[in-house]
């Protein structure tokens, strides 16, 4: 119901914009879905430039979100997110350590048996999971899938293995009527970042990015954790660049995954019926605000995501501005794939904005909460956060805060918490107020348009 109400808004608000051309319309009643999962990828331009396959065959083919977001900056929390539509606050999943996080508190707390896994294989999808899961994954396989390979590769390159184990299975299920859901989650490009051989030299003298927050030189205004860190040292950016280019490395192997994966789904004849979806657990910071690397913080590097859908009816070489989350991943395949999502869901399908005349961005979301609420980690307090489409303002535990006009200051160089106008404060806090601890319908209306 949740899903069909989204789609029948999303159609009733749309306006008709200039896009590309639209992917050929789907043969079958259900189409297969494909999710291409990568561990800390940021989505800067430069961390998928080098990916001509990842160009020619989603970026060129498909749509771009170039607004998408992981509301808990932190792998476990963030995939716990993905396989349940949900905030953190609400799914419990708060960390990557067993007490309050991992796989262990995922089962402990039940949500195992209901995820998009276990909607869609109720719904008749033949669903496969190959590569990384959850943190701390043990046996047995979790309700709802049919077959699992997690972190089998043992003596391959993982990013190999898992092209070839998601091959097979794409071949094994040419012709039959079943569709299917496929949820691949790379290794790459999550430190050390190891390459495989064949790429080991490539992009001699790289060197990471260098915006304006690159080792800031005045912290003056960020919270005490950020004034604690000392200016890198040329030892430290030699490391960040090192493993820059080991990152790039490995995800030539993801694109390697990505051609094979499309000329098989091709010459299956499967393409023409099946989304594919890549994007990353979180972001990651590379010298960012003095940090030699890292994420679980409200800072954009971390909070941003790379998002790019290919599928039947998707506009062809198309950006969309919109604001959209990891919570609305689940919901989204939910409607794809014509099954329920259930009520405690806190996303939204962004269905809508996978077709022509898909609503406006201010017919959209236009504001999320970020969070991180289970302790203090790296000198870091807990937070909450409303990031708006102009603006994030950030409630530390021990009372700091933080306030960027994301417009004039996208880099996050200067805090405005000590001198914007009152009302703006006041009008910030009561959106974040709205959204903390809001659950399911209550998060899409505080959301809001």
């Amino acid at each position: 119901m949740l899903a069909s109400v989204a789609l029948a808004v999303g159609l009733l608000l749309g306006v008709c914009g200039g896009v590309g051309p639209t992917a050929a319309q789907p043969r079958v009643a259900k189409p297969n879905i494909i999710l291409v999962l990568t561990d800390d990828l940021d989505a800067r331009p430069g961390s998928i430039s080098r990916m001509p396959e990842l160009r020619r065959y989603l970026i060129d083919q498909g749509t771009t979100f170039e607004n998408a977001f992981a509301t808990t900056s932190l792998c476990c929390p963030s995939r716990a997110t993905i396989l349940r539509g949900q905030y953190s606050h609400n799914h419990g999943v708060l960390t990557n350590e067993p007490r309050r996080g991992r796989y262990e508190r995922f089962v402990r707390r039940g949500l195992n048996r209901s995820t998009v896994a276990t909607w869609l294989d109720d719904g008749g999808y033949r669903t496969v999971e190959i590569g990384k899961y959850l943190n701390g994954y043990k046996p047995p396989v979790p309700p709802g899938w049919d077959e699992w390979y997690a972190n089998g590769w043992k003596d391959a390159y993982p990013e190999d293995w898992m092209a070839s184990r998601a091959v097979r299975f794409i071949r094994k299920m040419k012709g039959g009527r079943e569709p299917f859901f496929m949820w691949i989650g790379t290794r790459a490009p999550h430190a050390p970042a190891e390459p495989p051989p064949r790429y080991s030299d490539r992009f001699p003298g790289a060197k990471a990015p260098r915006p304006p927050s690159f080792n800031e030189e005045d912290v003056s205004d960020k919270p005490a954790w950020i004034r604690r860190q000392q200016p890198l040292t040329e030892r430290q950016i030699a490391g960040i660049d090192a493993l820059y280019r080991d990152r790039m490395r490995s995800m030539l192997a993801v694109d390697d995954l990505i051609g094979r994966l499309v000329r098989t789904l091709k010459a299956t004849g499967e393409l023409d019926d099946t989304y594919i979806v890549f994007t990353s657990d979180n972001g990651w910071s590379m010298g960012d605000h003095r940090r030699e690397r890292g994420k679980w913080s409200a800072y954009e590097q971390d909070l941003r995501v790379p998002l790019i859908v290919r599928g039947p009816g998707v506009p062809r070489g198309t950006v969309r501005r919109h604001i959209v989350l990891n919570n609305d991943l689940a919901p989204t395949f939910a409607q794809l794939g014509r099954v329920s999502a259930p009520s405690f869901v806190d996303g939204r399908s962004f269905a809508p904005l996978l077709r022509p005349g898909a609503p406006s961005p201010s017919r959209w979301r236009s504001a999320f909460l970020a969070e991180a609420v289970a302790y203090e980690v790296s000198g870091r307090p807990r937070y909450e956060a409303v990031r708006t489409r102009t603006h994030i303002w950030v409630e530390y535990a021990n009372g700091e805060r933080e306030l960027y006009s994301l417009r004039k200051d996208p880099h996050q160089t200067r805090s405005l918490h000590d001198s914007v106008p009152e009302d703006l404060i006041r009008s910030l806090e009561g959106r974040l107020d709205r959204l903390r601890g809001c659950a399911g319908e209550r998060c899409r209306r505080a959301e809001g348009f």
